[in-house]
C-alpha cells in the first residue's frame, strides 16, 4: 500500500496559508508563486480527500477539517525542527550530551560552571533541556538528569550532588523597613510562594516553632528564577535553595533572614538511566559535575561527601 505521507513541502504550504489566511502572502514568506501554492494545497486536499479551505473572495478561511488539520500539521513541524536540530548537532561527529535540569538550577548554578566542563573536553556538545520537577522521567529520553524530588526513581541511577539550605531572602530595602527579628514575625511580611510549593511556608514555620498563621496570602510563581526577581524587586519575602540565588546574596540584591531559622535542606540528585550509564562521554560529566560541585560549595550550601559511586 502507498503509504499516506503527504510531501513536507506542501504541509508548510498550507501551514503559511492557514497563518495568513492568504495564498498570496503564503507564497511570498515562502518564496514561491501563487500558483505554486495553490497546486500544493489541491494536492494535499486530493490526498485527503477534504476540503481544506473556504475560498471567499480574495481571501481564504479554514474549513472545520483544516482547522483540526492544523494543529496537528504545526505538532509535526515543530518535532520535526527540534529533531532536525538535534541531528545537526552530531555533524561534526562530537559526542552529545542531553541534560534535563530545572530552569532556575540550570541558569543560576549550571551555566556558569559550563565553560569549564567545555574546555576540558572539547569533543562534547552539551544540549539542555528545561524541564520542572514533575516532568516524567520514565518516558522522556535524556543521558543526565538534575533533579530534586525522590532519591530512587524507576530506571535510573541516582547519586546526591548538592545539598543546599532552603533560607528565606528579601531585599535590603524590605528588611531595613520591616526589621524582622524572630521567625514570627514573618507572619505579617509579604509571603512570596512557589505554586508547585504551596505548603512550604506552613512547614517552614511548624519547622521554627511557630503556628502557621491561618492564612498566607501573596504571590505565587511558577519558577524560583521568578520568585527570586520578585524577591529582588522588594516583593516580598522568598523562600529559595541558597545554591541558587549565590550572585544575589554575594551582590547584595538579596539578604538572608534570621540565621537561627530551621536548617530546612533540599538535595538535588544527579540521575543517569541505567542503559546509559557506562558510557565515556555521560562517565565524564558525572566525575565533572561532581568535582564541580564539591569545589563551589561555600557555606550555606555544601556538596554531599559520601556520594554513592554508580561507576
Amino acid at each position: 500500500m502507498k503509504p499516506l505521507l503527504p510531501s513536507i513541502g506542501a504541509l508548510v504550504a498550507f501551514e503559511s496559508a492557514a497563518r495568513h489566511g492568504s495564498f498570496t502572502r503564503a507564497a511570498a514568506e515562502l518564496n514561491l508563486t501563487q500558483g505554486a501554492i495553490s497546486r500544493q494545497i489541491r494536492q494535499l486536499e486530493a490526498q485527503l480527500g477534504t476540503a481544506l479551505f473556504r475560498r471567499i473572495r480574495q481571501r481564504v478561511t479554514l474549513s472545520d477539517g483544516g482547522r483540526a488539520y492544523l494543529a496537528d500539521v504545526r505538532q509535526m513541524l515543530d518535532a520535526l525542527e527540534v529533531a532536525t536540530q538535534r541531528a545537526m548537532a552530531y555533524a561534526d561527529g562530537a559526542n552529545v550530551l542531553k541534560l534535563a535540569v530545572p530552569p532556575t538550577f540550570s541558569a543560576s548554578w549550571l551555566a556558569d560552571r559550563l565553560p569549564t566542563f567545555i574546555a576540558e573536553h572539547p569533543g562534547i556538545t552539551i544540549n539542555c533541556a528545561m524541564r520542572l520537577p514533575w516532568f516524567d522521567y520514565g518516558t522522556e529520553t535524556f543521558d543526565c538528569a538534575i533533579y530534586s524530588g525522590p532519591p530512587t526513581l524507576p530506571g535510573l541511577v541516582a547519586q546526591p550532588l548538592i545539598e543546599t539550605e532552603v533560607v528565606p531572602v528579601c531585599s535590603p530595602g524590605l528588611r531595613t523597613a520591616n526589621r524582622v527579628h524572630a521567625a514570627s514575625a514573618l507572619a505579617r511580611v509579604p509571603l512570596l510562594h512557589q505554586t508547585n510549593q504551596p505548603a512550604a511556608w506552613a512547614d517552614w514555620f511548624t519547622a521554627a516553632g511557630v503556628d502557621p498563621p491561618a492564612r498566607l496570602p501573596g504571590p505565587r510563581f511558577e519558577h524560583i528564577a521568578m520568585l527570586t526577581r520578585a524577591a529582588v524587586a522588594g516583593l516580598g519575602v522568598a523562600l529559595v535553595p541558597a545554591c541558587l540565588v549565590e550572585d544575589e546574596l554575594a551582590s547584595g540584591r538579596l539578604r538572608a533572614l534570621l540565621p537561627e531559622s530551621p536548617r530546612n535542606r533540599l538535595v538535588f540528585y544527579l540521575a543517569v538511566p541505567e542503559t546509559k550509564q557506562a558510557q565515556p562521554a555521560i562517565r565524564a560529566f558525572v566525575d565533572w559535575i561532581v568535582r564541580a560541585a564539591t569545589i563551589a560549595a561555600p557555606s550555606p550550601q555544601r556538596p554531599l561527601r559520601r556520594l554513592r559511586r554508580v561507576y
